[in-house]
């Protein structure tokens, strides 16, 4: 692409982080869109800004257009990664809500891995076109799921809600408790008014908050992106092949995301988390280890396997717990009444983090390599601190149990 049209390498960051600025702006909106259009209309959405987006990148023959197309899919990006774990949470029993929501971290790896694959022999314009199929048939698969029951009973649909529900359960299920439980649930949140952008700093929102957004900020300052957008770059500047690379990441990272899913509702959040946090921090080591023998001209010979061992490691660690938990997490700890705010403030902390992260990362690269892995190496140790101490197991409860043990004086109104 840098050959095509003639890119520097600021406007090469530019494009690899200018997603995240859309992403942020599509975040800040997802949680008052998800309210007013539902779940199902704000994926359809976010699929159409898509849409166009690829449809841009397809035809770019100058930056700025390229650029645009990115913008666009950032804002869809941004809508439907608040939206989509928070409908999977919503219409998920609670026994299987963990494994459900990490399948859709599963997909996106699925995705980003065939792409890869796809990448090293054919075309970018090529892999534009094939990015825009998958925007189309979630437009027409959305016409055959149900709206979320939790988002028609906060609308007051109760027969609908009902309805979705059964759907969702069977056609010979028993959902009376199930329903009753919504019920009561929408009901004590109603007897409040909907909450406003500031009020969910308010002290009985605060452990909830602190969680997802502590989550987010861990998630993204770990180095994910930065090894994700530029993890070519890095087998390149190490002396390794970023195709046999690409290749290994493939490997490594779907069955890495798989294994989370089967252990997600098994072991728990917290333990995986914390075992994903202490791999990644490895996997940072490893790379910045790779990186310092390379300047000091030390067994250079090493250098290349280390690297190619650290970024496996990274992304194998990060797809068993730090790709899909702190969404599982944001999907279930803010109760309805605050859910589209909190949930918008979540989404928008992690895209800024991303594009903080992308953005800065060639500048980082040049001013000191190892350096960097190293600084990444420190938060994911942070990390499993964070976890150990301030992150609640929500395995097994129903989402209105995490809500009254979170919020306090949320549920001391009723």
């Amino acid at each position: 692409m840098m050959d095509d049209l003639g890119l520097s390498l600021e406007e090469y960051s530019v494009f690899g982080s200018i997603l995240t600025i859309g992403a942020m702006v599509g975040a800040v909106m997802s949680g008052k869109i998800a309210d007013r259009l539902g779940r199902r209309g704000s994926m359809a959405l976010s699929q159409v800004f898509c849409f166009l987006g690829w449809i841009a990148i397809l035809y770019s023959e100058v930056s700025w257009l390229l650029d645009a197309g990115r913008l666009l899919i950032g804002y869809g990006i941004g809508v439907i990664s608040y939206v989509v774990p928070v409908y999977i949470a919503e219409i998920t029993p609670k026994n299987l809500r963990g494994a459900f929501t990490t399948v859709n971290q599963l997909m996106i790896a699925i995705g980003i891995s065939v792409m890869w694959l796809v990448g090293i022999v054919i075309p970018w314009h090529t892999l534009a076109f094939i990015g825009a199929i998958p925007c189309l048939l979630q437009l027409l698969g959305l016409f055959f799921i149900p709206e979320s029951p939790r988002w028609l009973a906060k609308k007051g649909r109760w027969k609908d809600c009902e309805y979705s529900l059964q759907q969702l359960r069977g056609k010979f299920s028993e959902i009376s408790e199930e329903a009753a439980e919504i019920r009561d649930n929408i009901e004590t949140h109603n007897q409040l008014s909907e909450a406003r952008v500031f009020d969910i700093f308010q002290q009985q929102y605060a452990k909830s908050l602190i969680v997802g957004v502590g989550l987010m900020v861990f998630q993204q300052f770990g180095g994910v992106n930065a090894i994700a957008f530029y993890a070519n770059s890095i087998f390149t500047s190490a002396g390794f092949s970023s195709s046999i690379g690409s290749i290994a990441l493939v490997i490594v990272q779907i069955p890495c995301t798989i294994l989370g899913v089967l252990l997600m509702d098994v072991s728990g959040r917290r333990p995986l988390l914390m075992m994903s946090a202490a791999g990644t921090c490895l996997g940072c080591l490893l790379l910045g280890t790779s990186f310092l023998l390379q300047d000091l001209q030390l067994y250079e010979g090493l250098s290349p396997f280390l690297a190619l061992v650290g970024v496996l490691v990274f992304k194998g660690f990060y797809s068993l717990g730090m790709g899909g938990i702190p969404w599982v997490i944001m999907s279930e700890i803010f109760p309805m009444n605050i859910k589209s705010s909190a949930g918008s403030l979540v989404t928008v902390v992690n895209w800024f983090g991303s594009w903080v992260v992308s953005y800065s990362f060639n500048f980082l690269m040049v001013y000191s390599t190892e350096g960097t892995f190293f600084m990444f190496s420190s938060i994911c140790c942070l990390t499993v601190l964070f976890v150990a101490k301030v992150v609640p197991e929500t395995k097994g409860r129903t989402l209105e149990e995490i809500h009254a043990s979170m919020n306090l004086l949320t549920v001391s109104t009723r």
